[in-house]
């Protein structure tokens, strides 16, 4: 009984081994499997056509099942004509959070030329939201027309990548974030406190956005 228990533990570990690294869908194409909307237990307005998840606002964050720690996840993404909208990571949805943005940081995603109201450069497309201006701002395709976004998570370093450029780099946690922090509109939420995992959320900002091709790895 013993030898069997051993090699059931061995074989589980091994599965465990030979999942971690894997690139799999956080999106299938078809369904909204693996994700809720915020603060619910099913997807409300959110839909999937052609293979595209998209909303037309209105509809609350559409937030992943399953906690991540250290992972890359890669995203194509469309934002409507000055609409704004974002990808949350590290999210913690407890029962007194407010909002998905509240507990974790943001790769901003809107229509950086014709967004209604005035924004600022840290407010812009691949942003570290209200922390970090991407590092090229001419990257980014206009509204209506697919980007690719990516968001590298690994030991407390992070990386906003857009169509295959760097834009944005920092240590979650660290003394240097922590004064970024401190100067943005997070210093008094959940988001001033570093945490090591937590949900990824779609904004919805009330404006149409659509997403595909939504890939995860963990590191």
């Amino acid at each position: 009984m013993k030898k069997v228990m051993v090699l059931a533990l061995v074989a589980c570990s091994t599965f465990a081994y030979a999942q971690k690294g894997k690139t799999v869908n956080l999106f299938d194409g078809k369904t909204t499997k693996g994700w809720h909307t915020w603060h619910e237990t099913t997807v409300k307005g959110w839909h999937v056509m052609d293979g595209i998840l998209m909303t037309h606002g209105g509809n609350g964050d559409l937030v992943t099942d399953k906690e991540y720690e250290d992972f890359e996840l890669t995203f194509e993404f469309k934002a409507a004509p000055k609409g704004n909208s974002g990808v949350i990571y590290k999210v913690l949805e407890t029962p007194e959070a407010q909002a998905s943005y509240m507990s974790g940081p943001e790769y901003q995603i809107i229509d950086d030329k014709n967004y209604p109201s005035p924004i600022k450069d840290v407010q812009k497309t691949a942003a570290n939201y209200d922390m970090q201006v991407p590092a090229d701002l001419t990257v980014v395709k206009p509204a209506g027309q697919w980007n690719t976004g990516k968001i590298i998570v690994k030991d407390n370093h992070v990386e906003h990548w857009l169509n295959g450029k760097k834009m944005v780099e920092y240590e979650y946690g660290s003394t240097d974030w922590q004064v970024m922090v401190a100067k943005s509109k997070f210093a008094n939420w959940e988001f001033a406190k570093a945490h090591a995992k937590g949900k990824i959320a779609l904004q919805d900002h009330g404006d149409m956005v659509s997403f595909k091709s939504i890939k995860i790895k963990e590191l």
